[in-house]
C-alpha cells in the first residue's frame, strides 16, 4: 500500500502554520504540493479537533431551525437519491415556500437508514464558510463544503468517483473507508464516473483496495478526483464534512485560450466571409473545401498564438466563489458615520486585481483617477486602515461598492 499518512496531535494549536499543516495534514503547503497533491491518497490521524467548526447541534439547528431549502439538503438511501418532494413541505402562515426542509419527514427518513446530505455549508454555516475561504486561498482553487450525516450500520452511495479532490473531516461517529486506485486518471467535469459505471463497479468488487480503514472524529482523508470510493457508518450516528476542491486544469486553460482565440478571428473581416457555394460532386468541389479548411486552421493556430486568456481566466475564478459576508445595515451605518478615523479594511475573498487604473473585484470593476491608485494598491494587502490614510471620498466610493467594509482595530 503506497498510502501518504502522517500521525500529528493537536495540530491545530500550531500558530503560524496555513490550513493545511495546521488543521488538514500536518504537511506545509510545499510538502503537500510535491508529495500528495494530486497524486495520492493521504490519511492524517488526529488532524485536528473540528468541534469548532461543524457538531451534531449543527446538524440539528441547520435542518429545524434555519428555515433551508432544496439543494441545500440532499437525501440519499441504499445508493439511490430520494425525490425532494418527500422531504419538504410549505412553511405554514407568511412564508409561502413550498420547498423547505420538513423536519418530521426528515426524521423519519434518517430513523430508516438514510443519509443526510447538507450542501453548500460554505454558504449556510459561517464557521465552515470561514474554512472553506481560507482553504481556498491558500491552494488557489475554488472549495465547497457538504455534510453527510449517516445513522448507523448505513451506506449513502455506492462506490462512485468524483471529478474534484476531496478531504474528508472525521466529526462524529466512525466511518469505514474503502479506497480504490482511478479507473480514468484525473477526469474532468464532464467525465463524471456514472460514464465509467461498469468499470467502477468492477474495480469496486474485484479489485484490491488501495485503503480500507476506519476513520474517527479529527481524522482527515485526502483523495485526488478520480479516486474511487465507498463508506459506511458503524455503531453510531457518523457525520463528516467533505472539502471538495475543484481544481483548475490544463484544459480549462485550454479552454479559455481558445474562447480568446476565436473572439480574436470574430473580429477578423475574412474569416466572417461567408464559404463559396459549391456541390459536393462540382470539379474541384473538395479542393476547394480543402483550401478553405486550411486557411481557418491557419489563422486558427496564429490567433491561439497570439490570444491572451488571462482576462477570461481571471473573470472565470472570480466567477467560481463568493465575496466574504456583506451586512447591509452595518454597511449603511459605516457610510453614514465615515469619518476620518474610521477603520476600513478590503471585504475579504474579493480575488482582487489592479491592473494599470482598473480595480478588478469578484463585486465587479472600478476605475480610479491616478492620485487613487497608490492608497488602493496599499489596500490590496488586507491590513486594517483608517479613511483618513485612504482619502474621505475614495473610502466612501469604496464602501458604497460593497470592495472596502467596517474594520475593528
Amino acid at each position: 500500500m503506497s498510502l501518504s499518512s502522517t500521525e500529528i496531535q493537536d495540530s491545530g494549536a500550531r500558530e503560524g502554520a496555513g490550513i493545511l499543516e495546521s488543521r488538514l495534514t500536518g504537511l506545509s503547503r510545499e510538502e503537500f504540493a510535491r508529495d500528495v497533491w494530486a497524486r495520492t491518497a493521504s490519511l492524517t490521524r488526529g488532524a485536528s479537533d473540528f468541534s469548532d467548526v461543524f457538531s451534531p447541534s449543527a446538524v440539528d439547528e441547520l435542518i429545524s431551525r434555519r428555515g433551508l431549502r432544496t439543494p441545500f439538503l440532499r437525501v440519499a438511501k441504499d445508493g439511490a437519491t430520494l425525490p425532494s418532494s418527500s422531504f419538504t413541505a410549505p412553511a405554514g402562515v407568511g412564508a409561502t415556500v413550498a420547498d423547505q426542509l420538513d423536519d418530521t419527514a426528515l426524521w423519519r427518513a434518517f430513523a430508516d437508514g438514510a443519509t443526510l446530505v447538507l450542501q453548500a455549508l460554505h454558504r449556510t454555516w459561517e464557521p465552515v464558510a470561514d474554512l472553506v475561504s481560507g482553504l481556498s486561498t491558500e491552494l488557489g482553487h475554488p472549495v465547497q463544503a457538504n455534510a453527510y450525516v449517516t445513522p448507523p450500520q448505513n451506506r449513502g452511495f455506492d462506490a462512485h468517483y468524483d471529478v474534484h479532490d476531496v478531504f474528508v473531516l472525521q466529526i462524529e461517529g466512525a466511518k469505514r473507508w474503502v479506497i480504490h486506485e482511478p479507473v480514468l486518471p484525473d477526469p474532468l467535469r464532464d467525465q463524471p464516473w456514472t460514464d465509467h459505471r461498469a468499470a467502477v463497479a468492477d474495480r469496486a468488487a474485484h479489485g484490491t483496495p488501495h485503503l480500507d480503514t476506519m476513520l474517527r472524529p479529527g481524522d482527515v482523508l485526502y483523495l485526488p478526483r478520480g479516486w474511487l470510493h465507498s463508506a459506511q457508518a458503524q455503531g453510531e450516528v457518523s457525520i463528516h464534512l467533505t472539502l471538495g476542491v475543484h481544481a483548475w486544469t490544463r484544459y480549462a486553460l485550454a479552454e479559455h485560450l481558445t474562447r480568446a482565440a476565436l473572439a480574436a478571428l470574430g473580429d477578423d473581416p475574412s474569416m466572417r466571409r461567408s464559404l463559396p457555394l459549391a456541390g459536393p460532386d462540382e470539379p474541384g468541389g473538395a479542393e476547394g473545401t480543402d483550401a478553405v479548411l486550411d486557411l481557418a486552421r491557419e489563422r486558427l493556430l496564429a490567433a491561439v498564438a497570439e490570444a491572451d486568456p488571462a482576462p477570461l481566466f481571471h473573470r472565470a475564478r472570480r466567477s467560481q466563489a463568493r465575496p466574504a459576508p456583506l451586512g447591509p445595515v452595518a454597511q449603511l451605518a459605516a457610510l453614514s458615520g465615515l469619518a476620518t478615523t474610521s477603520p476600513v479594511r478590503l471585504r475579504k475573498a474579493l480575488e482582487p486585481r489592479l491592473e494599470g487604473t482598473r480595480l478588478f473585484t469578484r463585486v465587479g470593476y472600478l476605475d480610479f483617477p491616478a492620485p487613487d491608485l497608490a492608497p488602493v494598491a496599499r489596500l490590496l494587502d488586507g491590513r486594517v486602515r483608517t479613511a483618513g490614510d485612504l482619502g474621505l471620498a475614495l473610502a466612501g466610493r469604496l464602501l458604497r461598492a460593497g470592495v472596502l467594509v467596517p474594520a475593528d482595530r
